[in-house]
């Protein structure tokens, strides 16, 4: 019996799922895509990340087993309403937003209790978006978080960790304050940062001289002012409270630096930047030995 599997967003978290997916299983998948918009959807199709496109949202889960919404965090709201009214009971639906706790508190919502809904993540991307730069090994090796509620059911988590497992990934059952609270500092804060960076220094108006001089450590840092604006904002603007804390505490740890350069502080500037080295390469050597 042929699975259906539903991917609502094909940009490219959604088109990377699909490839992946395709890539790992048999031709007993069917795998059916919808996007909003129809370039997106005909490059979908045109790579083979997606089987056939729908042309309306209903259309496109009326026999899927699994549903996947692939959108920016705050269209995700609306998804869940439309499909509460017509998903099919026994359907599990997920979803890939890097923020948690309002997307689970939607889907309770919007969705009958007949459905099994698993809050997903994959610490995964690119700066770049879109169908184009899609890739089949995107997830591979990397955390995938599940957040579940107390009305999910084993059976349906343990077909979440298949899937997971099916693309290459590592699932991780997390708590979803955990989640948003963790996710807010090693990958909302950066992107805060990020963006801060490249608006104070383009903005300066010798940013014509400054720019020329700009190199890899610059565009590193720099790194994620390029993913999707919309996406950029939606994350903010659902995880608010964890972003505002961890923004707090980096402004106290700039501060404190800033005062160690300013009163000529050796010590404990060298003392500052020593740490940070190795407690970056600490990590980085868990980092190596977990994606072998």
């Amino acid at each position: 019996m042929t699975k259906h599997i539903a991917i609502i967003g094909l940009g490219l978290i959604g088109s990377s799922l699909g490839l992946a997916f395709k890539q790992n299983t048999s031709g007993d998948v069917r795998i059916v895509g919808y996007s909003r918009t129809t370039r997106t959807a005909d490059t979908a199709m045109k790579i083979g990340a997606v089987d056939c496109v729908a042309n309306t949202l209903s259309s496109a889960i009326e026999q899927a087993s699994v549903v996947i919404i692939c959108t920016p965090v705050l269209a995700t709201e609306a998804i869940l309403k439309e499909i509460g009214a017509v998903v099919l009971p026994g359907t599990i639906v997920t979803d890939t937003a890097s923020t948690k706790a309002k997307v689970m508190q939607w889907a309770e919502i919007h969705l009958p209790k007949t459905v099994e809904f698993i809050g997903g993540h994959p610490m995964a991307g690119k700066e770049q978006s879109g169908p184009e730069v899609a890739e089949p090994t995107l997830f591979r090796r990397c955390t995938y978080c599940l957040c579940t509620s107390q009305w999910t059911s084993s059976k349906a988590i343990d077909c979440m960790i298949e899937f997971v497992k099916t693309i290459g990934a590592n699932p991780m059952l997390i708590d979803i304050d955990e989640h948003d609270n963790f996710v807010a500092a090693i990958s909302h804060l950066p992107l805060v940062i990020s963006t801060s960076l490249i608006s104070v220094t383009t903005g300066n108006k010798s940013w014509d001289k400054i720019g020329k001089l700009a190199a890899g450590g610059y565009r590193d840092v720099g790194r994620l002012a390029s993913q999707n604006p919309e996406m950029n904002r939606d994350i903010c603007l659902s995880n608010e409270k964890h972003i505002a804390s961890w923004i707090d505490q980096f402004i106290a740890e700039l501060c404190r630096l800033r005062e160690l350069i300013v009163t000529n502080n050796y010590p404990d500037l060298e003392k500052s930047f020593t740490l940070s080295n190795q407690a970056r390469a600490r990590w980085l050597e868990d980092y190596g030995k977990r994606n072998q």
